[in-house]
C-alpha cells in the first residue's frame, strides 16, 4: 500500500465507508506503515467530505463502490486531488496482494494516529489530533474501567467505526477477541438479534436511540440474549425512565460512558455495578448522571471567571489526562481556546456531587444530538443563511422520542418573500448531510434578541414547549 501510493510516515489516509471488514484492515495497515488515519462519516455531504479531505491534506481515500461516484464525480468533491480507492475494485485487490514483507514503521507516542473531525460552534469541522499514546491509554482504560474482555468475547460493530465503535475495537484486538461486522454495515435491530444467536460474550457500543429500538424489537419479537454481555451507551442523553425500561427488557447488561472527540469515550463511566444497584438510596440520581471520572482523567467544574466550584454547583466541565487529545490540526487559535493551562474545556455544563458523580445539565455549545450523531446549529444556520431569500435563521434541538432530539429551524425571510419549506429543505439537502437538515420550520417576522443583538434561543425553545 505504501509503495503503490508513494506514501511516507506521517501522511494522512482517509476512510469514507460504512462498516466493512476492510475498514479495520486498512486502518491497521496504515498504522503499520506509520500513516495517520482520517475516519470520515460516510453519511456526510460531498461538500463536507471534500473539506475534511482537503483540510487534513489526505493523500488517499478508501471507500466503497456505492460512494466512489460521489468522491470522484461530484462537482463539489472534485475540489480535492486525493487518490480515491474503491475497496471492492481490482485495483484494491491488486494493491493488497502479498508481495514483499515490510517492516513495521516505528512511531513515537506523540505521533498522530487518528485525525478525527468534529464540528465546532463556528460550523467548520476541526481535526482532533489523537496520538498513539492517547489510543493506547484509552484502550487500557476500557479494560479496567468499562468492560473486561476475554479472548472468547465478541464486539459487534453496529454503530459507525468512524466514531465510538471504531475506538472500542482496540481493546478487543489487544485481547485477541472477535470483531463482528453486520452485513448491512450499520445498525439494524433485527440483524443484531440474529447475530446474538451465534456469538457469546457479546458487547457493543450503541447510541441511546439504538438501545431504544433494540428494546422495542425485543418486546415485540422475543430473541435470545444469552450471549449478550454488555451494551455500552453514550453519545447523547439516556433518560432515567428509558434506561430503567431497557434494563427490564434486555437485562442488567448496561454501562454508560461520556466523552468527546477531544477525549474519546474516556471522561466518565457509569458502571454496571452502579446501574444495577437499585438498593442504593441515590440510585435514581445516579442513573441520571454520566458516572464518575475514568481512572486516567482528572475532572473539575469551573465558573466563567475561571474559579473552581464546590460540589453541587454548576459550571463548565474541565478534563485533563493522558487520553486527552493534543489539539486541533492546523488550528492554533481553536486549540488555545479549548486547551488552557493543561485543561480541556469541554463546553458542557454540569455539576459533580459529593460522591464524584457528574450530571450534565446543558451544552454550552448548543450541540444537538440526533440518533447518536452530533449536529451543530451554527452549521445548519450558515447553510440556511446562504439562501438568497433568508434574512435570519436560528436552529435549536427539540425532544424527539425516536431520535433523542430533532433539528428545528426558525427562519425570517427577506421582505416580500413567501415562506417555502420545501425549497429550504432541498437547499439544505444540496449542501449538508440529510440527517442534519431541519425536520421542522417555523417562519417568524423577527427572531427574539437581547440588547446586544444576540438571538435568545431560550425564548425559541420556550415557543416549542
Amino acid at each position: 500500500m505504501q509503495q503503490k501510493l508513494l506514501l511516507k510516515p506521517g501522511d494522512r489516509v482517509a476512510i469514507v465507508m460504512p462498516n466493512h471488514p476492510e475498514y479495520l484492515v486498512i486502518r491497521y495497515a496504515a498504522w503499520f506503515a506509520g500513516l495517520t488515519v482520517v475516519p470520515i462519516n460516510s453519511k456526510l455531504h460531498g461538500l463536507e467530505i471534500s473539506y475534511m479531505l482537503n483540510h487534513s491534506g489526505s493523500s488517499a481515500c478508501f471507500t466503497l463502490t456505492q460512494l466512489t461516484q460521489t468522491l470522484t464525480s461530484d462537482s463539489y468533491a472534485r475540489q480535492t486531488t486525493v487518490s480515491v480507492i474503491d475497496v471492492e475494485s481490482e485495483e484494491y485487490r491488486d494493491m493488497t496482494k502479498a508481495r514483499q514483507a515490510i517492516e513495521i514503521e516505528e512511531r513515537g507516542s506523540g505521533d498522530i494516529a487518528w485525525l478525527f473531525y468534529t464540528s465546532g460552534t463556528t460550523g467548520k469541522p476541526k481535526g482532533v489530533m489523537i496520538t498513539h499514546h492517547n489510543l493506547l491509554i484509552g484502550a487500557m482504560t476500557f479494560l479496567t474501567d468499562v468492560n473486561d474482555v476475554e479472548a472468547s468475547d465478541s464486539i459487534f460493530h453496529a454503530a459507525p467505526l468512524s466514531h465510538g465503535s471504531g475506538f472500542y475495537d482496540l481493546p478487543y484486538v489487544m485481547r485477541g477477541a472477535n470483531q463482528v461486522i453486520p452485513n448491512s454495515g450499520r445498525f439494524v435491530p433485527s440483524e443484531v438479534c440474529e447475530l446474538l444467536e451465534s456469538w457469546q460474550g457479546v458487547s457493543m457500543f450503541l447510541a441511546p436511540t439504538m438501545v431504544k429500538r433494540l428494546a422495542e424489537l425485543y418486546q415485540s419479537e422475543k430473541f435470545t440474549t444469552n450471549g449478550l454481555k454488555t451494551i455500552i451507551y453514550g453519545g447523547g442523553p439516556m433518560y432515567v425512565q428509558d434506561i430503567k425500561w431497557a434494563i427490564e427488557t434486555l437485562g442488567p447488561h448496561f454501562v454508560q460512558i461520556y466523552g468527546q472527540g477531544e477525549s474519546p469515550m474516556t471522561i466518565t463511566v457509569l458502571t454496571k455495578a452502579v446501574i444495577n444497584d437499585a438498593t442504593n438510596p441515590r440510585h435514581q440520581e445516579r442513573l441520571g448522571s454520566v458516572g464518575t471520572a475514568q481512572n486516567v482523567v482528572t475532572m473539575k467544574i469551573q465558573r466563567e471567571d475561571g474559579t473552581d466550584v464546590p460540589n453541587g454547583e454548576m459550571g463548565e466541565v474541565l478534563v485533563k489526562g493522558p487520553v486527552v487529545a493534543a489539539g486541533y490540526w492546523n488550528d492554533k487559535e481553536a486549540t488555545q481556546a479549548t486547551w488552557r493551562e493543561g485543561w480541556l474545556h469541554t463546553g458542557d455544563i454540569g455539576f459533580i456531587d459529593a460522591d464524584g458523580f457528574l450530571t450534565l445539565v446543558d451544552r454550552a455549545k448548543d450541540m444537538i444530538i440526533s440518533g447518536g450523531s452530533n449536529i451543530y446549529p451554527r452549521e445548519v444556520e450558515e447553510v440556511l443563511l446562504a439562501h438568497p431569500l433568508v434574512s435570519e435563521a436560528a436552529v435549536v434541538g427539540q425532544f424527539s422520542g425516536d431520535w433523542g432530539e430533532s433539528v428545528v429551524a426558525f427562519v425570517v425571510m427577506v421582505p416580500n418573500a413567501e415562506p417555502d419549506e420545501h425549497t429550504l429543505d432541498q437547499f439544505c439537502i444540496d449542501h449538508i448531510a440529510r440527517f442534519k437538515r431541519p425536520k421542522k420550520y417555523y417562519f417568524l417576522e423577527s427572531l427574539p434578541k437581547n440588547n446586544y443583538g444576540k438571538v435568545l434561543k431560550t425564548n425559541l425553545r420556550k415557543m416549542l414547549a
